[in-house]
Order: structure tokens, then C-alpha cells, then sequence
């Protein structure tokens, strides 16, 4: 995982006319469901963060505008997918292999929808746990399209920039507290990876079970 990581952050730097294509399936693989437990996405946006010029980073290596258009194209794609896969095969996907083996997954699925009604597209976009399977259990509660394209952009453009903001600033601080140019790349490598182990973490020691009893007690 951290050679997949490492290239691909390498490779959006020395092929910068690449860099929205990646983004774009670097974020869909994070929101589709089914790819997203095993696709570092999250960690990959926090560290095209580190390399793009915003105010805070003025001096960085790559434009926003491709990683950021092609992070939120990437992930309202992979909303729409899962949500159209909601709708059209119901709840016959309970009964495919990646869910039987998983029924937590749609569980606490099922447990948020309950919460937030046509909301939870939108706040389990930042829900990190649940992130991917949400749009599919809207589209499997009958969710109308309008209220879900609604939640799925607007959630995409303030998570996709978020991301990268969270890299930015890190090399910011880091610059200011003095330290080196090839320090602070390692670092923001590192502060990623610890970020994607937390996830990795949540998803490995069950905190699903956790995070459906907090739902069903509120």
C-alpha cells in the first residue's frame, strides 16, 4: 500500500498533464463502494495537498484546479454509480458475496439512512467508515435522484478541496516552523499514511458496531 501510495503521488509530480485523470480515479475509487476499503484515496488527496499552489502554499508544484476538479468529478461519479446500483438492484445486493461477508457494512448502512433521512448522502460523505456504502443504501431506500444529486455535489465540493487543504497547511506549518524542503515532504508522507492506518484501524477492529449503536441510540 505505501509503494501504491508513494508512486502515485511521485508520478503526479514529474506527469503534471496527468494529474486530473489520476485524481479523478484516485477519488472514485475511494466513493464507490466495494473499492473503497481497499483504495487509499483519502491518503493520496492529503498529499497532492502537499504539491499544490494555494495561498497557504504559494510555491507549490502543481496548479489546484486539476487535482481539485478531478477529485470532485471523481467522487460525485462514484456516488452516482453506487446509488444507481441501489436503485436498480435493490436489496437482492444483501445477497451478493462482498456483503455476505460484510453485513456490517450495509447494517450501519441502513442505520444512518434511518438517522438522517435524504441527508446522509451529504454528511457521510465525511464519514469515513460508512463513506461509500451510503449512496448505495439511499438508492436501495428509494431515494429520489434530485435530493441525491444535490447532496452528492455539494457534499464533493466542499470534501475533494477539504482534502487537499489539510496537505496544504500542513507543509505551510511545517515551512514555518523551519523546517527543510525534503523534511516536509517525508513528514506529510508519514502524517498520511498514520491517517489511512486510523482508517484502516476503524474498519479491521469493527468500530462499525460502535458507530450502529451510537446511530440507534440517538
Amino acid at each position: 500500500m505505501h509503494d501504491f501510495v508513494h508512486a502515485t503521488v511521485d508520478f503526479i509530480k514529474q506527469h503534471q498533464e496527468w494529474v486530473l485523470p489520476v485524481m479523478f480515479l484516485v477519488s472514485f475509487g475511494e466513493s464507490f463502494v466495494g473499492i473503497s476499503l481497499l483504495f487509499p484515496g483519502t491518503t493520496i488527496m492529503v498529499l497532492a495537498g502537499l504539491l499544490v499552489q494555494w495561498p497557504l502554499n504559494p510555491h507549490g508544484e502543481l496548479s489546484i484546479w486539476p487535482p481539485m476538479i478531478g477529485g470532485i468529478l471523481g467522487a460525485v461519479s462514484g456516488d452516482a454509480i453506487s446509488f444507481w446500483m441501489g436503485k436498480r438492484f435493490g436489496p437482492l445486493i444483501e445477497k451478493r458475496a462482498f456483503f455476505v461477508r460484510r453485513p456490517y457494512l450495509l447494517q450501519t448502512g441502513y442505520s444512518f439512512f434511518d438517522r438522517f433521512g435524504v441527508a446522509s448522502v451529504f454528511v457521510g460523505r465525511f464519514f469515513g467508515p460508512v463513506r461509500a456504502v451510503i449512496p448505495l443504501v439511499a438508492g436501495i431506500m428509494g431515494m429520489d435522484w434530485g435530493p441525491f444529486w444535490l447532496a452528492n455535489i455539494g457534499s464533493a465540493l466542499i470534501w475533494a478541496p477539504s482534502l487537499l487543504l489539510v496537505g496544504t497547511a500542513f507543509r505551510r506549518l511545517s515551512f514555518a516552523m523551519g523546517a527543510r524542503h525534503e523534511w516536509v515532504l517525508l513528514a506529510g508522507v508519514g502524517l498520511a499514511l498514520a491517517f489511512a492506518a486510523s482508517i484502516w484501524a476503524v474498519r479491521e477492529f469493527k468500530v462499525m458496531d460502535r458507530v450502529r449503536g451510537w446511530l440507534g441510540s440517538s
